[in-house]
């Protein structure tokens, strides 16, 4: 479905969908409790693969409208860390609480997305015979049912949401154009923008910026920075450069847990970090 005029608005926050999340429910369905400012807390978790430990006790909060940066040396435990916030992993021990009531250990990956976590991939994963516009319109926070999927249209407010996507990422000018022939740049932030669409409370992104031009970098950094505070983002990844422009607090991990934890400048004077990963 097309839309010839595209008009912009606010991305509407949406309520939560009851999903029956069983042992992980949360105690008001359709609420995600975030009363105590945290949207994430990763308590002593561990994960062991043939013996080699993933992750060792790893324990870190994030706080709502936070924009964290994970770094570390490769296997450190970043992207298994990931795969257990969004139940691809399953942990030998410890929990996952999104807000202060829902278990991630206890959902399956698509309660989890459907409670407000998104997860980008390292690369990009549109459609590519698809346009801007359309795979926006297939990743829109909406009933996927059969009936819906194949009669339904598209609302003013959705277009509207779209609109304002558009305009996010920097694409509107292109939201006619195929996927597949867009920049690897551009296929990056419009895999954004469909996490976007799905209204998620939380998003995380795996180097967002690999194989991207200087240009590309700094817009990414733009675009991230502007979305920080509305949602809680964390970002893994290796690009010191592109880290240094968005980061906040910045955790570091090592042999699968926490080797410290602060502000960028505070993180490049760590000793143990230089040793293990910056490198002097």
């Amino acid at each position: 479905m097309m839309a010839e005029n595209i008009s912009t608005g606010n991305i509407s926050s949406g309520s939560l969908a009851n999903s029956g999340y069983a042992d992980g429910r949360v105690s008001q369905p359709g609420v995600l409790d975030t009363t105590h400012g945290v949207v994430l807390y990763m308590d002593d978790i561990s994960v062991s693969f043939d013996g080699f430990r993933a992750l060792n006790k790893l324990s870190l909060a994030i706080d709502v409208g936070e924009l964290r940066c994970i770094i570390g040396p490769n296997g450190a435990g970043k992207t298994t860390m990931m795969d257990v916030i969004t139940g691809k992993t399953r942990p030998d021990s410890g929990t996952v609480f999104f807000g202060q009531t829902l278990d991630c250990t206890k959902l399956t990956e698509p309660q989890i997305a459907q409670a407000g976590i998104g997860r980008k991939f390292q690369k990009p994963t549109v459609f590519e015979n698809h346009t801007v516009f359309e795979n926006l319109e297939l990743a829109i926070k909406t009933d996927k049912g059969i009936w819906n999927s194949l009669f339904g249209k598209m609302t003013g407010v959705q277009l509207d949401r779209i609109g304002q996507i558009l305009e996010t990422i920097n694409l509107r000018d292109l939201y006619k154009s195929r996927a597949g022939l867009l920049s690897h740049g551009q296929k990056q932030w419009l895999e954004i923008g469909m996490l976007l669409a799905q209204e998620p409370r939380l998003l995380l992104l795996d180097e967002p910026v690999a194989g991207m031009t200087d240009h590309e970098t700094e817009r990414t950094a733009e675009l991230l920075n502007s979305l920080a505070g509305s949602h809680s983002i964390m970002v893994v990844e290796h690009d010191m450069d592109f880290v240094n422009s968005i980061a906040r607090k910045v955790t570091v991990l090592h042999q699968g847990s926490v080797l410290a934890e602060g502000s960028m400048a505070q993180v490049q004077s760590n000793e143990e970090v230089i040793e293990v990963y910056l490198g002097r």
